[in-house]
């Protein structure tokens, strides 16, 4: 497989919905440890709202894909999570631009302004506890396959199993930002409900190309 097509997208945001819903509880408790315990309702709630816009409403380009995505999840997913994840899909959509398909250097490089976008709004590193622990892994991991001549379905896949790995290595890592921060050393020892969903996201990426 060379290329993702529209029609994949629009299945990886259907899925995201999918799983997010069916981890709502888990995502939930994640949150209940070290932050407001609504990650899980939230994050279910925009998922939602986005896969309905697209079922309802196909995207006829990349661009408009990455704009609904992107536009519903910072209305109606709320908190930090909204505009983050949010920033990701609408500077995935704009970097992607008006096509109906995506190679592999074109999607990395869809997802490259994703994650600077999200890092640019969050003002957050690696290490600080937050989705941006997942993001930069799994973006590293979809370049070095890519790079070593994998399709896109093996990259895909790789950068999944790359994306929970670095979920669980939030555990020992003490917050520095968000609600989180508060609770300084004792955010450790708890994985970060952003993180979480950010490892579903590239879970159902991969699922969508299987």
């Amino acid at each position: 497989m060379s290329k993702l097509t529209l029609a994949q997208l629009n299945d990886w945001a259907v899925k995201f919905r999918d799983v997010i819903n069916e981890n709502r509880e888990y995502l939930t408790a994640l949150d209940a440890e070290i932050g407001d315990a609504d990650h899980g309702s939230n994050m279910a709630r925009g998922t939602t709202a986005a896969a309905e816009k697209l079922l309802a409403d196909p995207p006829a380009t990349v661009s408009a894909f990455g704009k609904t995505v992107g536009m519903t999840l910072v209305s109606t997913v709320g908190g930090a999570s909204g505009p983050l994840f949010g920033t990701l899909f609408l500077r995935f959509g704009t970097t992607a631009g008006d096509v109906t398909e995506l190679d592999g250097a074109a999607l990395l490089a869809a997802l490259e302004a994703g994650v600077n976008g999200v890092q640019a709004r969050g003002k957050a590193e690696p290490g600080d506890k937050t989705m941006v622990d997942v993001l930069v892994p799994a973006l590293a991991e979809l370049k070095t396959q890519l790079d070593g001549g994998a399709d896109l379905k093996t990259a895909l896949q790789q950068t999944a199993v790359a994306s929970a790995t670095a979920k669980d290595a939030t555990k020992p890592l003490v917050a520095k930002k968000g609600r989180a921060s508060y609770l300084g050393e004792r955010s450790a020892g708890h994985i970060d409900p952003g993180s979480a969903s950010t490892a579903i996201l590239f879970e159902t990426l991969a699922a969508a190309v299987a």
